[in-house]
């Protein structure tokens, strides 16, 4: 049986523990609400940027040849290098939220380098980098502490690179991979193509009611500086999507230790009433045993 004193210390220790988790649960919480409406905001401009980029890349095709149209509208199922942008947390203690992220890179690693393709991998988060560093991976560029504190300014400043050596040729796709908020309670991962654009389809009927002009000297300018605000603000978008995810992910598994941590301070109290009755009635045997021996 257990010492009294070792049952009680572990106690103490456990309700420390519960206490820091509980703590930890609330303080997620709070950023999640915060985060989560700054989310909201920032997916009305992605698909709004979107479905403008959408209709005036597609009237521009319509009068243009297809060998004048920008590589970047360009599909490419064949790419010679492919660049791997991804978002992990910088911090851990949110179950598995940065694993999923890397096994969906790590499988896209196999996938294109089975095809003789070249991947390239840009890292944001520290828990991602650390990960490629210990398995001897080569990243393209890194960055630590924008994940936890993202900006616009930061966030276009880090896929820049990127972008330019797209439209340069140096790469034929760039992939963003990373695990965004779909509820309180859950996250999905989310796996996208933001070079080339994917468009989305526009109607005539689209067309013809849009109060979108393009000048036809124009086309070009406007094309390329839309691209550019798609890109940046899907690398902004997927940093605060990733930072909402991670603070739901947290949350639950603050609350998970938490019960835990109820669970195993009732063990271990069931534990200490036994070992101390087992203790009482040791000493009571005892003294009944001197009693009978004076007898």
């Amino acid at each position: 049986m257990a010492n009294l004193k070792d049952i009680s210390r572990q106690i103490k220790s456990v309700k420390n523990t519960q206490k820091t988790t509980k703590a930890m649960k609330l303080v997620s919480s709070a950023k999640l609400r915060r985060t989560q409406q700054l989310s909201e905001q920032a997916k009305s401009y992605a698909f709004k940027i979107n479905d403008i980029l959408s209709e005036i890349a597609t009237r521009i095709a319509n009068v243009q040849d297809e060998a004048n149209i920008s590589r970047a509208f360009v599909p490419n199922e064949s790419p010679k290098t492919v660049d791997i942008v991804f978002v992990t947390a910088d911090k851990g203690l949110c179950g598995g939220f940065n694993m999923t992220t890397i096994k969906a890179v790590r499988n896209l690693i196999e996938e294109y380098s089975s095809k003789g393709t070249t991947v390239r991998l840009r890292a944001a988060g520290r828990k991602g980098i650390d990960y490629f560093n210990f398995q001897g991976r080569e990243l393209t560029d890194s960055i630590v502490g924008l994940t936890s504190a993202p900006t616009y300014e930061k966030a276009s400043d880090f896929i820049a690179d990127a972008f330019e050596e797209f439209n340069t040729g140096a790469t034929d796709k760039v992939i963003m991979v990373y695990n965004g908020f779909l509820n309180m309670l859950t996250q999905e991962l989310k796996t996208k193509t933001i070079l080339p654009v994917e468009l989305n389809s526009v109607s005539v009927e689209q067309q013809s009611s849009s109060m979108l002009d393009v000048e036809p000297d124009d086309d070009e300018e406007i094309l390329n500086e839309l691209t550019s605000k798609y890109v940046d603000f899907n690398m902004y978008y997927s940093l605060i999507d990733s930072l909402a995810a991670e603070h739901s992910a947290r949350m639950q598994a603050m609350e998970n230790a938490t019960n835990n941590a109820k669970e195993r301070v009732n063990d271990l109290t069931v534990e200490y009433n036994k070992a101390r009755q087992a203790a009482i009635t040791t000493e009571l045997i005892e003294i009944i045993s001197g009693v009978e021996s004076m007898k």
